[in-house]
């Protein structure tokens, strides 16, 4: 992702999602609920993942993927803009819709499997 325009556009080419608030500022939601957010360090945004998922991203991919201490234990992980890693971070932009969605959701997107 080149910067957070581009990181709403890959959420928002994914069904149902809107726009909405989210602890103060406007983030992308799938029913209510945050695919992702601006974040609090500049140069990046906050991906929802779980835990599981976000230690592996930080481990495999540190140059994009990494936490500070606010994001410790946290379901999400801060993803920087600029890296080679635009497909990665659209895939796990997906994955969070995915695990967001009601199953008539999936289906009607053609998405009955976790990407």
């Amino acid at each position: 992702m080149k910067d957070w325009d581009d990181a709403v556009a890959t959420a928002f080419a994914l069904p149902e999602v809107r726009m909405e608030s989210f602890y103060g500022t406007l983030c992308p939601k799938l029913n209510g609920k945050a695919i992702l957010s601006p974040g609090r360090e500049p140069g990046s945004f906050c991906l929802m993942v779980p835990l599981a998922e976000k230690e592996m991203l930080i481990e495999t991919d540190p140059d994009t993927f990494w936490e500070t201490a606010h994001y410790h234990g946290y379901p999400a992980v801060l993803t920087r803009y600029g890296t080679g890693a635009r497909d990665r971070i659209a895939l796990y932009i997906q994955r969070r819709w995915w695990d967001l969605a009601k199953k008539p959701q999936r289906i009607a997107a053609g998405m009955e499997e976790r990407p």
